[in-house]
């Protein structure tokens, strides 16, 4: 572990920590774009008692399936969750940063930073990688969590530069966000309840899926569904497969039963 001296202790600062033992390094920006596998689509949203979070599970390189069981909804502590849209391998790594970041801080100061201050984290890390971004390397998160001071969900969306903004209903990101924000509109009303907020998630997952090759849909063959999962007073929680499943069937049913293709 490297040691420094009163002037130079980084404190709960962990990207002033990494810089320091030259931990952070990445590519320059310079040269040919590269051609990397890509995960897309994740959406969010708040309901009555804090956030729900979801993507889909494909990740694509052009026209071929890369990976159909990528993780792309992550805990980012015990309140907070991240998903994660754009170059899979620089997208994981971001997340683990940013995990390893908020570990640092609470150990360091023996409390979890605030909300806000977890977003602002997020947006230093994409502010970093714009150098790669330029080769291709692009990650465009989602961040929601649960407020502890104010008592209810926030969700906050970014852009490539790190810029970040807060969303008082909804986000979306990813190639398929335009269709998965078109169901997210139609059907989000504020005071949802989490069954509703979880249903209205799996929906929007699927009509992305159903215009756009780059998201993938539930797959009972392989038994592959989103990742859907909430944060609220009592924590982050992944919803389990066999009850997306449900949802899933549910969807397809109801879809079936008005005549429209499932």
């Amino acid at each position: 572990m490297p040691t420094f001296t009163p002037g130079e202790d980084p404190g709960p600062d962990f990207a002033r920590l990494a810089e320091s033992a030259g931990l952070v390094a990445g590519p320059t920006g310079d040269g040919d774009v590269l051609d990397l596998p890509h995960g897309t689509t994740c959406v969010a949203m708040r309901f009555d008692e804090g956030v729900v979070i979801a993507g889909d599970r494909r990740a694509t390189s052009g026209n071929l399936i890369s990976y159909r069981t990528m993780q792309k909804v992550f805990p980012s502590d015990r309140h907070s969750a991240v998903a994660i849209a754009g170059a899979a391998g620089a997208a994981v790594e971001m997340v683990r940063l940013f995990q390893l970041q908020l570990e640092h801080y609470e150990k360091v100061e023996g409390k979890e930073l605030s909300l806000d201050g977890k977003a602002s984290q997020l947006s230093a890390l994409l502010r970093q990688n714009l150098p790669a971004a330029r080769s291709g390397m692009v990650v465009v998160p989602l961040f929601a969590g649960f407020d502890r001071r104010t008592e209810e969900g926030r969700l906050f969306q970014f852009d490539v530069s790190g810029g970040r903004y807060e969303e008082l209903e909804y986000g979306v990101t990813g190639s398929g966000s335009l269709h998965a924000s078109t169901v997210l509109k139609l059907g989000y009303r504020h005071g949802h309840d989490r069954d509703t907020a979880v249903d209205l998630a799996v929906q929007a997952l699927y009509v992305a899926a159903d215009e756009d090759s780059a998201t993938g849909g539930p797959d009972f063959l392989r038994g592959l569904f989103p990742v859907v999962a909430t944060v609220t007073a009592d924590g982050y929680e992944q919803i389990e497969d066999d009850d997306i499943r449900d949802r899933s069937q549910a969807l397809v049913d109801e879809l079936a039963s008005r005549g429209l293709p499932s």
